[in-house]
């Protein structure tokens, strides 16, 4: 047995689970053969976590700003949502794009995916390029949402959140990575 063959997850057990999250206690046994326990959360009705890079065919990047309870400030992201309707992933993405910002992507483009935070959750974010926006009218919001749509000139981009932060918004930090991977597909 390789070193990393020991590690495996015993048990996971559900220590609470409101209508949004479950806390899991996670019981393992680490690569020296102890067992040990972890916290961690996890979506409920959720397959799955998409985001979207949007790019207007006139070089404008699209994105939100919306009020995050849990920072207790206006963030400035990318349109992003679940998948808890069982769509494919790039369905949910063109659906969030839609709800979030009015706009519908004639091409959806996978640029990666990866952990959001995997010390604290099992998450997976899949990331899309959208392009050949054409703008619909705002589609059906969660109630909860209250989000601003923000159209910046991408030569422009990395000034205005620098202004954005500035005024007091939180700048969500995957978009200066997913703004790089979507550069790769222009």
């Amino acid at each position: 047995m390789t070193f990393y063959e020991k590690v495996r997850i015993i048990e996971k057990k559900t220590l609470w689970e409101g209508k949004f999250l479950r806390a899991v206690l996670i019981t393992y046994v680490d690569s020296s053969g102890l067992v040990r326990n972890w916290e961690s959360f996890e979506r409920v009705h959720c397959r799955g976590i998409v985001v979207i890079v949007p790019l207007t065919d006139d070089g404008l990047v699209i994105l939100t700003r919306q009020f995050r309870p849990p920072v207790n400030r206006y963030v400035i992201e990318f349109p992003a949502g679940l998948n808890e309707k069982g769509d494919s992933l790039e369905d949910a993405a063109k659906r969030e794009l839609i709800e979030e910002t009015g706009y519908n992507a004639r091409e959806i483009i996978y640029i990666g995916e990866g952990p959001l935070s995997s010390g604290a959750s099992g998450e997976v974010l899949t990331a899309f390029l959208a392009k050949g926006l054409d703008f619909k009218g705002i589609g059906d919001r969660d109630e909860a949402e209250d989000i601003e749509v923000l159209k910046i000139p991408i030569d422009e981009i990395y000034d205005k959140l620098s202004t954005l932060k500035l005024e007091g918004n939180l700048i969500d930090l995957k978009i200066y990575g997913l703004l790089e991977l979507a550069k790769r597909h222009l």
